[in-house]
């Protein structure tokens, strides 16, 4: 079974030295991950840094980074923290999961079924 899935980033984490960094992984989420992420104290004091938290724990590799946390999480660009979401969903859902999208021909928006990612 498959633990550890490979991503790239929409625009990418540009670090300190101007080094662009796409290409990752991130690991399926634990009970302890959710738990210990929820448990937080900067979670208990504004829970929209869960997110942060979660993926700082889950991202296991990004470009040469040495490490992944929640200070690198924090940093992305919109764009990217929302694909590690979605990403982060449909590997950790038991459900499939339900998007809007947008038709490019008509501009009708729909609803679409996206399916768990198979470990």
């Amino acid at each position: 079974m498959h633990t550890e899935f490979e991503f790239t980033l929409p625009r990418g984490y540009v670090d300190e030295s101007g080094q662009l960094h796409r290409n990752g992984r991130m690991r399926l989420a634990t009970a302890v991950d959710e738990i210990e992420a929820v448990e937080h104290p900067k979670v208990q004091e504004k829970e929209s840094y869960l997110p942060v938290l979660l993926l700082g724990r889950v991202v296991t590799q990004l470009g040469t980074l040495p490490a992944v946390g929640p200070r690198i999480i924090a940093q992305l660009y919109a764009a990217d923290f929302a694909y590690l979401q979605d990403l982060y969903l449909r590997l950790n859902s038991p459900e499939p999961v339900w998007m809007t999208a947008v038709c490019p021909h008509c501009s009708q928006e729909f609803q679409l079924q996206v399916a768990p990612l198979q470990a």
